[in-house]
């Protein structure tokens, strides 16, 4: 299946390269940086912490085999969108596409401007007291809605400028923190004995209250490595699609998830447990002890760019989700539009920056996170079942990439979600409610949706 003539607006223009930088950039964001603080204080283990990002990451490359099969087979630009919508049909598909604005891009974009801004604090003190403008909003939040709005202006100037931006930025974001890894190994002032020690929190855990932390903890961690399905919403500028999209999900995912593990153990080397629990800014508390202030500058520094990095990444996947409900809903027609010269979908982009700001200055970093994490595993399991679907209802489906491990692949997928989720809902219910929510309120725009087309078409 060939990208469809309604996507002339979109440029054929990207390589494996860029296809891998594009999952590198949106699975390193503001979750590596902040949720460790989170899950040393929910948990209390090194060890424990160690095997869910191992666990995180496994999961993450069985999701990535099935999206490859799926994007393989129908390279458009939209990723689960569409693999939803033709598997489950235009309700589900809607829902997703819904969510994607929501939670699934405009929600991790407001997590790692908002990181951004805190890690900044380093270089302009004030930021740290949170300043307010006429004691109505923040400072802190202006700014992360600034950067924001700059990342879009990239992305409008055009689609080859924001990829070669995004190539460049996670160059620098992955050469930074291998730096980080090898200077904590060489030169750190550190203890091996953090990477053991527990805190007294975690002896006073019930088994209730483990299993419910672990659910919550691992909720962060597949935040952390949502973004490893990132170059499939770009399935339909691709150059060789069939080719580069499995590679560049297996290839990405696999490279963060050795990057998360290095930097987890410095996290622990430099600060231990009991020193990170509950801290956001792990990455300076553990360089403060490994380096001194000199380290701290150079590390802070790192972390500003990765974060801008992921936050561009995800301001280039999320609009083409978008731009492919646009093209098959007349009532959302305005976001499938693209400057032919460009190929950035304006309107996209537009639009998920209005709703990046209005979550911005409503939310914290945690809430955000936990509440994306939610609705993110619930529809990459989704999507992930279409693969099960597909082999039975259209087996006769051109299948370029079939997914190793075919079935146990999608069922430990399915399965350790369900958990995660079930888990995650009872150590955190506002949060996954809301997600929930979300979710409801993308299945009444659809009806509304439905309706209103039933209604063009009767009157016609």
């Amino acid at each position: 299946m060939k990208p469809s003539e309604s996507e002339r607006g979109l440029l054929r223009y990207v390589k494996l390269r860029s296809a891998t930088a594009l999952v590198i950039a949106n699975m390193i964001g503001a979750g590596i940086f902040t949720t460790t603080g989170f899950q040393a204080a929910e948990l209390g283990h090194p060890g424990t912490i160690f095997l869910l990002w191992i666990a995180g990451g496994l999961l993450a490359f069985s999701g990535a085999l099935c999206y490859a099969e799926l994007g393989a087979s129908m390279p458009r630009a939209g990723g689960e969108y569409v693999y939803l919508r033709n598997t489950y049909g235009g309700a589900v598909g809607f829902m997703s596409a819904f969510v994607s604005l929501i939670a699934g891009f405009s929600a991790p974009i407001a997590a790692a401007t908002k990181g951004f801004v805190r890690y900044m604090t380093h270089f302009f003190p004030t930021l740290a007291e949170d300043p307010t403008l006429a004691g109505v909003i923040g400072i802190n939040d202006l700014i992360a809605v600034a950067a924001v709005w700059l990342l879009i202006a990239v992305q409008l100037s055009g689609a080859r400028t924001g990829i070669r931006f995004s190539d460049w930025i996670t160059l620098v974001k992955v050469v930074g923190i291998v730096a980080i890894i090898l200077a904590a190994a060489a030169i750190g002032r550190g203890s091996v004995e953090n990477l053991t020690g527990v805190s007294d929190a975690y002896a006073e855990l019930t088994r209730v209250g483990r299993y419910s932390a672990l659910g919550t903890s691992l909720i962060f961690v597949m935040f952390c490595y949502s973004g490893w399905n990132a170059s499939a919403y770009l399935a339909g500028e691709f150059e060789n699609p069939q080719r580069d999209l499995p590679r560049s999900l297996m290839l990405g995912t696999g490279i963060v998830m050795v990057l998360y593990l290095g930097l987890n153990a410095v996290y622990f080397y430099g600060a231990g447990v009991e020193g990170l629990a509950g801290v956001v800014e792990v990455g300076l508390v553990a360089a403060r002890n490994l380096f001194g202030a000199g380290g701290v500058t150079l590390v802070s520094l790192v972390l500003c760019v990765s974060l801008l990095a992921s936050a561009s990444a995800m301001t280039i996947a999320g609009p083409r989700v978008y731009y492919a409900l646009g093209r098959d809903y007349p009532l959302f027609a305005f976001l499938s539009r693209a400057r032919p010269d460009r190929g950035a979908p304006v309107a996209a982009l537009v639009v998920q920056g209005v709703v990046t700001s209005a979550i911005i200055v409503t939310g914290r970093i945690d809430q955000i996170m936990q509440y994306a994490g939610f609705t993110l595993t619930l529809f990459a399991s989704l999507a992930v079942s279409c693969v099960i679907v597909l082999r039975f209802t259209r087996p006769q489906l051109d299948r370029p990439f079939r997914a190793w491990g075919y079935p146990l692949t999608p069922l430990v997928f399915l399965g350790a979600s369900a958990w995660t989720m079930f888990w995650a809902f009872r150590g955190r219910p506002l949060e996954s409610s809301l997600a929930l929510l979300t979710v409801a309120a993308g299945g009444i725009v659809f009806l509304w949706t439905a309706g209103r087309r039933s209604g063009a078409e009767r009157a016609r």
